[in-house]
């Protein structure tokens, strides 16, 4: 199998990587799963969430979605990121200017998320022709209280923040800044840039699990939210129902997903987050991340595995939620 750009498909993941996971420890409460965004381990009497994700595009915001993508994967399971670490890649040839740019969005980032950073490494490497920057986030949980991808269940509410797309609208309308500007002005575009400041959802997810009754929080990045949706009841094995006019597309990521022809719903999503809630939660949820200016509603539930993986359109009908084959920024990328 030739793979598309982006995430390794979920199937040779379990059958070839999941099978060289080194040795077996006690102490490793959750390790490598589809649908998990971070892994749990013991140490001593703590418990620690650890996250660790690649950014390999978006060359001007490198540095800071580093280190917020990490950051989402161990607030999706209710716990604060703490500490920071990163490994900087460098084409041959790069100089001091881009280090700077670099590191010091690694440190604005991680000073608006009260973040320590604590390691890493930079270095330039043969064959690259674009700087990778890898973040490791980690972070403690509170008496041991955390919630997975694996923890919703039929009956739940699903909520969703923000909207769709977040991140690739920001990532095309810096990207492909040029094209973009012979059919939208500049005003358009600056604003859509501008989603890079809401990719954090560190903020979303601890106000909801605070509140109580989450069961389950997930980052749809790569996928977009229907490439979310699909992980997150991968690893709770059950059906998903949403309501397409419950999904909030913003008027410039329907705009710029309309220019490349591609769908906002399987295009990364940062900056989103979904929350599975017990209904008697829900309202209660909404209400106090509205009061916290975080846009919020309620898009669908979790049902039983039978039931399926659904999709209601505007018009009533239901059909089978998309699955993703490749994220559509890629799509969008390679026009």
């Amino acid at each position: 199998m030739n793979f598309l750009p982006g995430k390794v498909p979920a199937e040779i993941l379990q059958r070839v990587v999941f099978k060289h996971l080194g040795a077996k420890r006690s102490d490793v409460v959750l390790g490598p799963a589809v649908g998990e965004d971070a892994a749990i381990v013991k140490a001593g009497e703590q418990i620690l969430v650890t996250a660790t994700d690649p950014v390999t595009g978006a060359e001007e915001w490198l540095g800071w979605l580093a280190v917020n993508v990490s950051a989402n994967d161990v607030a999706t399971c209710g716990v604060k990121p703490l500490w920071f670490s990163s490994s900087i890649l460098l084409p041959e040839g790069s100089d001091e200017e881009l280090v700077e740019r670099i590191c010091s969005q690694i440190d604005r980032a991680a000073h608006q998320l009260e973040m320590a950073i604590i390691g890493g490494h930079c270095e330039a490497t043969p064959g690259l022709d674009h700087p990778v920057v890898i973040g490791c986030a980690l972070g403690v949980a509170e008496k041991g209280r955390y919630v997975t991808s694996s923890g919703a269940r039929a009956g739940n509410d699903i909520i969703m923040t923000k909207g769709a797309g977040i991140e690739g609208t920001a990532i095309l309308a810096s990207d492909r800044r040029e094209e973009l500007l012979k059919v939208f002005d500049e005003h358009f575009i600056r604003k859509a840039e501008d989603y890079f400041t809401k990719i954090s959802i560190v903020e979303e997810a601890l106000i909801a699990f605070s509140t109580g009754g989450v069961s389950a929080m997930h980052d749809p990045t790569e996928g977009g939210v229907a490439g979310g949706l699909h992980e997150m009841a991968d690893a709770a094995e059950v059906g998903v129902r949403i309501y397409e006019e419950e999904i909030r597309i913003s008027e410039e990521t329907k705009k710029i997903c309309t220019h490349f022809e591609i769908d906002p719903l399987q295009l990364i999503s940062s900056g989103t987050l979904l929350i599975v809630a017990k209904k008697e939660k829900t309202a209660e949820i909404v209400t106090k991340l509205l009061q916290n200016n975080i846009s919020a509603q309620v898009i669908g539930e979790i049902t039983e595995p039978r039931l399926g993986r659904t999709s209601v359109a505007r018009n009533g009908e239901e059909e089978e939620l998309v699955r993703p084959v490749s994220d559509h920024l890629w799509i969008a990328l390679e026009r």
